[in-house]
């Protein structure tokens, strides 16, 4: 049992069944109980871990994969719908605040990279789309609305994140820094070794916490069901990684407390003291001592996407 000044965070790392929602939805579900059962508080899950990030628009040519895109939109989340009330009971059932990302699909037809905050009780308590899609990823998400972004309580930790390169944004950091995050979530795709030292200097730079999440799946691991899938991601050759993981904590002054966690679905657990931001905090605070609004003003546009009524 986390004393008051502490916050226990589960960072997992998931294999998702691609493009097969109910599936992941399974894997997700399990590794929420596991998590609640190693004592976390928070459960940070990776970025569109449901129904799976969708790493093919790397690898085939623009709007040449029609197959592909419409088995994503037939699997994306609806929110509310029947996956929140899925990843909702689990979190009620768990006691635990779960962040997970999802692509969104809306009335329209346009889907969203989301990540989603959902409280004990099971109540979606924020929602936040990827302001702006990387590269390939503009062929299947739209732009995401504007700030506040959502920031949750989780006990006396105030928690909120990015998604992917959202985090390489300085005045989107800012402006979460702005509303006093202590525990920085950023789920991502993103398994290079440089992307570590991002997170490292996001937690030095926010004097927060961090947990970054990410997705492990091999190439053999892609359904052969969708066509052109053995071009794309031959089944013989075990050293494709779309992505090997990445996942990682770490602490206020930019060292990693664990991780980062590569080549297989996992988990880190860790009980952060939310006193150790006082000291971090003394030296350099961002949006405190340090942030010279004689000098600076950060203005942000937008509206917020609404909390979504609880009980959903």
């Amino acid at each position: 049992m986390s004393a008051p000044h502490e916050v226990t965070v589960a960072a997992v790392q998931v294999t998702p069944v691609l493009l097969d929602r109910d599936a992941t939805l399974d894997c997700v579900v399990n590794w929420i109980a596991k998590a609640a059962a190693a004592g976390a508080q928070l459960v940070v899950l990776p970025e569109a871990i449901v129904p799976g990030y969708p790493d093919w628009i790397w690898r085939s040519n623009p709007w040449s994969e029609p197959a592909w895109y419409e088995r994503l939109h037939d699997q994306a989340v609806v929110v509310p719908g029947p996956a929140t009330e899925v990843i909702g009971a689990a979190a009620r059932e768990a006691g635990v605040w779960v962040a997970v990302g999802v692509t969104e699909r809306v009335a329209s037809g346009t889907l969203y990279n989301s990540l989603l905050y959902f409280d004990p009780s099971g109540a979606v308590a924020g929602r936040h789309r990827k302001l702006m899609p990387t590269g390939a990823e503009r062929t299947v998400w739209g732009q995401g609305g504007g700030g506040p972004f959502p920031v949750v309580e989780v006990g006396e930790a105030r928690v909120g994140g990015l998604l992917c390169w959202e985090n390489l944004m300085p005045l989107a950091r800012a402006a979460l820094y702005r509303q006093g995050v202590d525990v920085y979530v950023a789920p991502t795709w993103d398994n290079s070794p440089s992307w570590v030292s991002t997170l490292r200097h996001i937690a030095r730079e926010g004097r927060c916490f961090v947990g970054g999440t990410n997705t492990c799946l091999r190439g053999s691991e892609v359904p052969r069901t969708l066509p052109d899938a053995d071009r794309l991601y031959p089944p013989s050759n075990d050293d494709d990684w779309p992505s090997r993981g990445n996942t990682v904590i770490v602490g206020p002054d930019g060292e990693v407390i664990d991780g980062p966690l590569t080549e297989t679905d996992g988990m880190l657990v860790a009980t952060l003291d939310l006193r150790a931001l006082t000291t971090a905090r003394r030296h350099f605070d961002v949006v405190g001592h340090y942030a010279r609004d004689d000098v600076f003003e950060l203005t942000v546009r937008g509206r917020q996407d609404p909390v979504l009524p609880a009980g959903i």
